[in-house]
């Protein structure tokens, strides 16, 4: 088969042609090649999807060692039930993932076993997550303005509170010198 061309002698310039679908319409967002991939990702007919490959698959975790410590840590739900990374994972599953600070609430659409873009990723599940929690808008602490020069004492001890930075307070609990010798010093 020459380069460039598909079996028939078409050429396979997506760039060219734009994608056409299975009705034979182009259409330029290329969801036809998404959905080609997505089927090329899948398994053969009868194999089942391990559910740590499913979830690195889909990118819920970057890694497939994540995607199995997060099911032996007993952080992924099949159907309400902790899973072990090689269980068979289904279509209509819902899949729950403890991940990063917030649960993921997914249901299985289709089946695939290899990583793919984050597009035709998102067309394998629906997303049932609440929304994540919004960012605090925090001022950024410590910021100076260029050239005034090195931090006072008072200055540097307002930046750490700022921080959140434990320092030697009125109570006497931070570091630096204590009260004077402890017991059994001479």
């Amino acid at each position: 088969m020459a380069s460039g061309t598909q079996g028939n002698g078409a050429k396979a310039s997506a760039a060219d042609t734009g994608s056409v679908g299975a009705s034979g319409c182009v259409s330029a967002d290329g969801s036809a090649e998404a959905v080609a991939a997505a089927k090329a990702a899948a398994p053969a007919n009868g194999e089942t999807v391990r559910v740590d490959s499913w979830i690195w698959s889909v990118r819920l975790v970057k890694t497939r060692s994540m995607g199995a410590t997060a099911c032996r840590g007993g952080h992924v739900r099949v159907n309400g039930e902790r899973v072990k990374p090689a269980h068979a994972v289904r279509v209509g599953d819902e899949v729950r993932l403890r991940h990063g600070g917030r649960e993921r609430i997914v249901v299985v659409k289709r089946l695939i076993r290899k990583r793919v873009g984050a597009p035709v990723a998102a067309e394998c599940y629906i997303d049932n997550s609440p929304p994540p929690p919004p960012r605090e808008a925090v001022a950024p602490a410590g910021i100076r303005d260029r050239g005034t020069g090195r931090p006072t004492k008072r200055d540097r001890r307002e930046m750490e509170r700022l921080r959140g930075l434990a320092g030697p307070g009125p109570s006497g609990t931070g570091p630096g010198p204590g009260p004077g010798p402890g017991p059994g010093t001479p």
